[in-house]
């Protein structure tokens, strides 16, 4: 069936010919239509992941962060397990088949944790979610397929983040206003209505029917972005024909599908024009033949420091998104509200229970929340990208990313009046810090690429690591809120996470870039202009590791 379905995919390559020195616009707007499955799969849950545990009576209430987070999780392990298989099978099949199967697999994932009647079935149902989604590492080998041009790159990579904020928005405000809808809207789902029996279905089929429509758009709009999957080039009309042209496509037309039949190395000619055409640049971004490429190792020092720097952040953003709902959702202890405690406020550390808000006011919070991070990947990034620098950038944000945990534990002590625009403020803060990191990790993987032709396994590769890092978050900042719940110190949590972003402060500094490479990407980045595309060397150079 899946092999069927890889030869179904293969036939819908497209037949047009893309510039590769224009942004694609069109193609990057699809693919970000296609990634929300993604983000609201993984959020959707978070709202009511902890109801849920609670509902299912498993264990201790006190321990329901604990299983939440477990729950949540289990998608991330299984799209650890897989997710350099996917990468890899996308070099052979192509990107969109592995793709498209993400999404389906993500959709019945859904529906399958929908009518979950116990935590193991929910388990199960996420877990299959998780393994048949590689769209992470497939989706960011796709933008750095379609983009070629060195200026072009922060745009280009911050569109995906910037439809992970949309699907941010999406998720928990499904999750939170469609849980349990009997509750919410008792004269629409009235009592005995399936919605009663399986409180959590309707959020589920919602998110289910968008992932279909996305998969709709996918297939039918989609290109393939594959090196050896393009088109090959249209012939005008009046191009002139001999006895030397060839009437058939040779076997080398095979691996070289984008060719001019009336270029002098078409067919067994292997020289090198040196007027070659710009698409051909442009293409050939890694600076090698892509005949003569050797296959090149992922195991090197610069890939790795990228992605354990990639890892240690998504460990610590995960814990946030995984915290944010539970802290705001947690009993208010000792009735006093957001009163400061005239002794407790002097230490640290005493941070009892929670901010005691509705399943409702919660879900409307984490959608502010990704409005302010569409803010952050529309407006914000560009500017940063293109005022302070790639690198520079990315040292700045995660050096002073532990700030956004620091400052959660504070909002117990906030008058009921200021509790809101407290709420927000911290947001923000996160969200600088936090959303403006990661496209700029997917520039730094893409450069410190060797070759091509193992694009796909290092984003894989990368997309496992984020994904294995997902999988231990949940549970261990679930743990540590439990543990410090019971010692009015909810901010254990807080600080672990905070502790975690420290490491990744100190680890950033090991990750290194291209020196040309960043010369020739700011020059674009700063002037825009044709002159940056016009030379050859520094277009090309894209921080090939010589290591």
């Amino acid at each position: 069936m899946v092999i069927n379905f890889f030869r179904v995919m293969t036939l819908t390559r497209q037949t047009r010919h893309r510039n590769p020195d224009e942004f694609p616009t069109i193609q990057l707007f699809i693919l970000a239509i296609v990634r929300l499955a993604e983000p609201i799969a993984l959020t959707s849950i978070f709202p009511y992941a902890w109801a849920f545990i609670k509902r299912l009576k498993i264990g201790d209430e006190e321990d329901a962060s604990f299983y939440a987070g477990l729950l949540i999780s289990s998608f991330s392990l299984a799209e650890a397990l897989m997710g350099m298989y996917w990468g890899g099978l996308s070099d052979r099949v192509g990107r969109k088949p592995v793709l498209l199967l993400g999404c389906i697999g993500t959709m019945f994932s859904m529906i399958m944790v929908g009518f979950a009647s116990n935590i193991w079935i929910a388990l199960l149902g996420r877990a299959i979610g998780g393994l048949l989604n590689g769209n992470i590492g497939v989706i960011q080998t796709m933008v750095g397929e379609l983009v070629t041009k060195p200026e072009h790159e922060p745009r280009a990579y911050s569109i995906m983040p910037f439809v992970w904020s949309i699907g941010t928005i999406i998720g928990p405000a499904i999750g939170g206003t469609f849980a349990d809808p009997h509750e919410s809207f008792p004269h629409l789902f009235p009592e005995g209505s399936l919605f009663v029996t399986f409180p959590y279905l309707l959020p589920n089929l919602i998110c289910a029917g968008l992932l279909f429509v996305s998969i709709l758009l996918g297939y039918f709009l989609l290109e393939e972005t594959h090196p050896d999957m393009q088109p090959r080039v249209s012939l005008p009309d009046d191009t002139f024909l001999s006895e030397n042209t060839p009437l058939i496509e040779t076997s080398d037309a095979m691996k070289r599908p984008a060719v001019d039949l009336r270029d002098e190395n078409y067919g067994t000619m292997r020289g090198r024009n040196n007027k070659s055409s710009d698409s051909d640049k442009a293409k050939n971004i890694w600076g090698k033949d892509p005949e003569k490429r050797p296959q090149a190792s992922i195991f090197n020092k610069r890939i790795m420091a990228v992605i354990l720097a990639l890892s240690i952040f998504t460990y610590h953003s995960m814990t946030y998104d995984h915290l944010l709902p539970i802290f705001f959702e947690d009993d208010k202890t000792g009735g006093q509200g957001h009163s400061i405690n005239a002794i407790g406020s002097l230490s640290p550390f005493y941070s009892p229970g929670g901010l005691g808000l509705s399943l409702q006011a919660v879900g409307m919070i984490m959608a502010v929340q990704g409005v302010i991070a569409l803010f952050m990947q529309a407006v914000v990034f560009p500017l940063m990208a293109e005022r302070v620098g790639v690198y520079r950038l990315f040292i700045l944000v995660t050096v002073f990313s532990p700030i956004a945990y620091l400052i959660m534990p504070s909002l117990l002590f906030v008058p009921e009046r200021l509790l809101y625009p407290a709420i927000y403020f911290c947001l923000t803060i996160r969200n600088f810090f936090g959303i403006l990191v990661y496209p700029l990790l997917l520039i730094l993987i893409k450069e410190a690429t060797p070759s091509s032709s193992v694009l796909g396994k290092v984003n894989g590769l990368a997309a496992s690591a984020g994904a294995a890092c997902r999988m231990v978050a949940p549970p261990v900042a679930g743990y540590l809120y439990a543990m410090g719940k019971r010692v009015d110190c909810t901010a254990l949590a807080w600080y672990g996470s905070a502790f975690v972003a420290i490491l990744g402060a100190v680890q950033c500094f090991s990750v290194h870039r291209d020196r040309s490479r960043e010369r020739s990407g700011e020059a674009g980045l700063e002037s825009g202009s044709v002159a940056a595309e016009d030379d050859e060397p520094a277009a090309l150079l894209l921080a090939v590791d010589e290591d």
